[in-house]
């Protein structure tokens, strides 16, 4: 064992207590609880009462979730790039594509079509809208794109869906 400033822990450790302290560096501006919490672990493993585990590859930090999943939300008709997702939560881009998968449990892009099929359902139910402007008002290309991606989340057209689906007939 190497001795380190971290009170004799050993050298290959502090890696994971310098990544707890960017943890909670990032929580104290989004997330006060989690702040609080990772200032306690760190607290506890300097004192000796917590041996550091090894830092495993997670998923997102509750406060990066929400801010993902909101961003995400609220620009659907826009083109979403991964690399602006990952800087909005600090983190390269093949670490944002890990973390996405583990706390969504789909790829980013699976996950934004799924919204965006979700979106176009809402829309064929409560406007009149042709399928060529729900695509636009999803973020897709055009109603072609929507069929494709319709036909193959939810196993039919829109068009049929959208017939099935709509009471106000």
């Amino acid at each position: 064992m190497i001795d380190t400033p971290y009170r004799g822990i050993a050298s290959d450790n502090t890696g994971n207590l310098e990544q707890i302290l960017d943890e909670i560096r990032s929580a104290l501006l989004h997330d006060w609880s989690a702040a609080q919490a990772g200032i306690a672990r760190l607290s506890a493993i300097l004192s000796g009462k917590e041996i550091p585990a090894p830092y495993a590859r997670g998923g997102f930090a509750p406060w990066q979730k929400r801010r993902v999943a909101s961003y995400l939300i609220d620009h659907l008709d826009q083109s979403i790039r991964i690399k602006v997702l990952a800087q909005m939560v600090s983190l390269s881009t093949s670490q944002f594509s890990r973390a996405f998968k583990q706390s969504f449990g789909k790829s980013p892009h699976a996950y934004l079509m799924g919204l965006r099929v979700a979106r176009a359902k809402q829309l064929m139910l409560t406007t009149h809208e042709p399928l060529s402007q729900i695509a636009l008002a999803c973020g897709l290309t055009d109603q072609a794109h929507l069929s494709k991606i319709f036909r193959r989340l939810v196993g039919v057209s829109p068009s049929r869906w959208r017939r099935v689906h709509d009471e106000r007939h």
